[in-house]
């Protein structure tokens, strides 16, 4: 079977090491057609994706954010996505059980399996409008993204851990949260939107991982200082071992498919990573199923029980 590939890859992206150029190799053969479209962030997404129905999938090589704000752009298209692991972190191609290795990515292009997974649809108080897989959030959060821009090219996902230590006391807030119409009024730290529940180190925010059923996990943390957090990451790192503990009182979890965080004082926002240049209100609503995912056998396997 001829392939025919469009590749929109963010040379600004993770270690910038090259990789993706490795899996169009792997990938090429007779006959196959790969297009690369490039940019540093100057170039529009919008302009790569014209023709994007023209071929038989797009991948996006970069970190989340990247993959992100190709997923939205392709929603409800039908247009299969391979979700290229070339930033920091990479938790959605984590989440959907996708390798890293470009020879592996390869054989998954070439297969094309796919799967309609939910996406988010992130409103700012500027009034812009932005997609999100993964997670969006207020608050402490958004700090550790921003506290870890700096040093991810050298540290990696461990960036992440250090930067929540080193914002050790989080900017308290006063939180008014309205899921699907019901408001939620109490403190705390931040609000985190959840679609994909794994972050880094296979850990999870929540106990299951369903980016397919309609609906949002919503997280409010309540804790007054990042030590706070200490008995739910353990719980956590239990989770992986099937005993699925309670969650600690540092945090309380909601669901709905429509959520509008408000703050007193205001707390800045990101989504999948990206930390903007606005702060709270901010408002979300799901797109359920709305994109198409290139995804491998143990991804199917995963997810077959809410296909």
């Amino acid at each position: 079977m001829r392939v025919k590939l469009l590749v929109v890859n963010n040379l600004a992206s993770g270690y910038g090491e090259g990789s993706v150029y490795d899996f169009v190799r792997a990938l090429t053969r007779d006959g196959d057609e790969v297009v690369i479209r490039s940019t540093d962030g100057t170039t529009d997404l919008r302009t790569f994706l014209y023709d994007a129905e023209d071929f038989d999938a797009v991948a996006a090589a970069g970190g989340d954010g990247t993959v992100s704000a190709v997923a939205y752009l392709l929603a409800d298209t039908g247009i299969p996505l391979l979700p290229f692991p070339a930033g920091t972190a990479n938790l959605l191609a984590m989440n959907l059980g996708l390798p890293t290795e470009p020879h592996a990515l390869a054989k998954v292009a070439r297969e094309l399996r796919t799967m309609d997974f939910d996406l988010g649809e992130i409103a700012l108080s500027d009034g812009e409008r932005y997609g999100f897989s993964i997670m969006a959030g207020a608050g402490y959060d958004a700090a550790i993204m921003a506290g870890a821009a700096a040093a991810k090219k050298v540290l990696g996902p461990m960036a992440y851990f250090t930067s929540a230590f080193a914002n050790a006391t989080p900017q308290h807030a006063r939180l008014k949260v309205t899921i699907d119409g019901n408001v939620v009024e109490t403190d705390g730290v931040g609000v985190l939107v959840v679609n994909f529940s794994k972050i880094q180190f296979d850990l999870k925010v929540v106990h299951e991982n369903l980016p397919r059923d309609g609906i949002f996990d919503v997280v409010v943390f309540h804790t007054k200082d990042a030590f706070g957090l200490i008995p739910a990451f353990i719980n956590a790192v239990l989770d992986r071992t099937g005993d699925f503990p309670d969650r600690t009182d540092a945090f309380e979890l909601y669901r709905g498919s429509s959520v509008k965080v408000e703050a007193d004082p205001p707390l800045k926002v990101q989504f999948d990573g990206e930390v903007t240049e606005t702060a709270t209100p901010f408002s979300v609503s799901i797109l359920p199923r709305a994109c198409t995912f290139v995804v491998g056998e143990e991804c199917e396997r995963l997810f077959r029980e809410d296909a």
